[in-house]
């Protein structure tokens, strides 16, 4: 992605190419050709204005029908920008989610430029899995991931099969499906 890109085009075209394109989620194109996906740009650029962002997206999530709004993107371009900022701050998150009342009912889930799982080589494919254009945070409403998961035949298998997608497309596949 160019540094000029539109935040919320770059993270639609990652969606499309890569999370349901790729299969890397086989929930999401349901939500997504419903058009049930809220795509919020985040105009933060602290971590504490960040957070209050985030409580007022859970708050909305939490209050809006399913069938109107089933998950959030909040794309947060001028804010953890570096990956350890980032993860630590979805302690925070987290947090917010259970002073809202909410845990149980939405989770967040973290998406970033850098993402890097614990144990792994920056480099290493599996790490694309979470990799968007920028840094993310993905509301999530669990009885909807709970259905998704109950109609799966074996969702177990996501993780492997998307690491095994990835290698496969390697690098310069991946840089090729993002242009």
């Amino acid at each position: 992605m160019s540094a000029g890109d539109d935040p919320i085009a770059a993270t639609r075209r990652w969606l499309e190419r890569a999370v349901i394109g790729l299969n890397l989620c086989p929930f999401a194109k349901a939500v997504y050709v419903k058009q049930q996906v809220r795509f919020v740009l985040s105009a933060a650029t602290t971590p504490d204005a960040l957070l209050e962002e985030l409580a007022a997206e859970l708050a909305l999530l939490a209050a809006t029908d399913p069938d109107i709004v089933d998950t959030t993107l909040l794309v947060h371009p001028q804010v953890l920008a570096d990956f350890l900022d980032y993860n630590d701050f979805l302690d925070r998150a987290d947090a917010a989610v259970a002073a809202l009342d909410l845990e149980g009912e939405i989770q967040v889930a973290s998406f970033h430029p850098q993402y890097e799982f614990a144990g792994t080589a920056p480099d290493e494919m599996g790490n694309f899995t979470n990799r968007s254009p920028f840094p993310t945070l993905h509301l999530l409403r669990e009885a909807s991931i709970d259905r998704a998961v109950a109609a799966f035949p074996d969702p177990e298998v996501i993780v492997e099969r998307n690491i095994a997608t990835l290698e496969k497309l390697g690098r310069e596949g991946w840089d090729e499906l993002m242009r």
